[in-house]
């Protein structure tokens, strides 16, 4: 049963309640193409999956280390083989970036 609910398509209110965002922080970050255009309901809401929390905690955590939100989306388009050697040079960079200034 628990399954189920996981499984369901999520409103923007709440996968913003979930991720601890604004609604509209949601909608900034689908024009910017961090977040993939959602499937909408008849009705024209935007119907999330269990990926969006995820990629939106994904997206805090790298603003919390200092990366902009273009070298977030970088690092979410990284081709998936061998994306994590990427990724730690893509924050090793970033991190002595930030220890110059």
């Amino acid at each position: 049963m628990s399954q189920k609910i996981i499984n369901r398509p999520l409103t923007i209110g709440k996968v913003a309640n979930l991720a601890g965002v604004g609604v509209e922080t949601i909608r900034f970050y689908e024009r910017k193409g961090l977040l993939p255009k959602p499937a909408r309901s008849l009705s024209g809401y935007r119907l999330f999956d269990q990926n969006a929390l995820k990629t939106i905690s994904f997206i805090k955590r790298a603003k919390e280390l200092g990366l902009s939100l273009n070298e977030i989306k970088e690092l979410l388009f990284l081709p998936k083989e061998g994306s994590c050697q990427r990724v730690l040079q893509k924050v090793m960079m970033k991190i002595e970036d930030l220890e110059k200034k």
